[in-house]
């Protein structure tokens, strides 16, 4: 027999073992990958409900928007933002946060509707920033108003 085929009747040949490590962990990582996708992408009102995921996820929304929020009181403060428009941002940053944290349509609810809710701590924030946003000669202080609402969503249960 020629020395190819006796080569390949008796077998392969013998590959390192850290070819299959390596063949299994790129598996794995790719499998982790998608996984991460698939989470990544499912909507917040999924989310809440996952056990090992929830904490992260609102750890994550937490940090997010309080960025969010410190981000537009820096631009207030700079004096990008006028009073009106800070209050109208961080207002509207809060209800979104509110919305993805809960899943109560903050969006669309009175600041009435909001102290009578399971969102009522969140109510005389969304008092100040209206009064803000609102009221041109308000006394309410946007930089303190922002730090407020920052540590609202950060200690947010």
């Amino acid at each position: 027999m020629p020395d190819d085929l006796l080569r390949f009747v008796s077998g392969p040949t013998p590959y390192s073992a850290w070819w299959l490590w390596l063949g299994a962990a790129l598996l794995l990582i790719v499998i982790g990958w998608y996984v991460g996708v698939f989470v990544w992408t499912m909507p917040s009102s999924r989310l809440r409900h996952l056990r090992g995921i929830r904490s992260v996820h609102a750890r994550m929304l937490r940090r997010r928007f309080a960025r969010t929020v410190g981000s537009v009181g820096a631009r207030y403060r700079s004096g990008e933002l006028s009073a009106s428009e800070a209050g109208a941002q961080m207002s509207r940053t809060l209800r979104s946060f509110l919305h993805q944290a809960t899943g109560t349509p903050a969006q669309y609810m009175h600041v009435d509707d909001i102290e009578s809710s399971e969102l009522a701590a969140a109510a005389p924030t969304f008092s100040a920033l209206n009064d803000a946003q609102f009221n041109t000669v308000s006394p309410v202080d946007v930089s303190e108003i922002a730090s407020a609402t920052e540590e609202l969503i950060l200690s947010w249960p």
